[in-house]
């Protein structure tokens, strides 16, 4: 899983596990996901497995994000938080 971070400044990668990167725009079914965000795995599978083959959607070349965090902690307690995961859609 990588984790990234968005900024309106100039930088450089400080050792080799740090790279710059560009989340390309396009078309993504939202998964809105509230309360613990320690394993978002079951949420992305719900996505591919069963949400994209209902659908009649093709994922995009391009991996499942979060983007947008609605309510973090310490503004919120744990079971408050919540997610936006992204999956691109061709």
């Amino acid at each position: 899983m990588d984790i990234c971070a968005g900024t309106d400044q100039p930088s450089e990668a400080n050792d080799a596990q740090m790279k710059a990167g560009v989340i390309p725009g396009g078309r993504c079914a939202v998964l809105r996901y509230p309360g613990n965000t320690n394993n978002l795995e079951p949420a992305a599978l719900y996505l591919y497995r069963y949400w994209l083959r209902a659908s009649g959607e093709e994922a995009r070349d391009f991996p499942i994000y979060s983007q947008r965090r609605l309510a973090l902690i310490p503004e919120v307690p744990a079971h408050e938080v919540v997610v936006e995961l992204f999956l691109p859609l061709k």
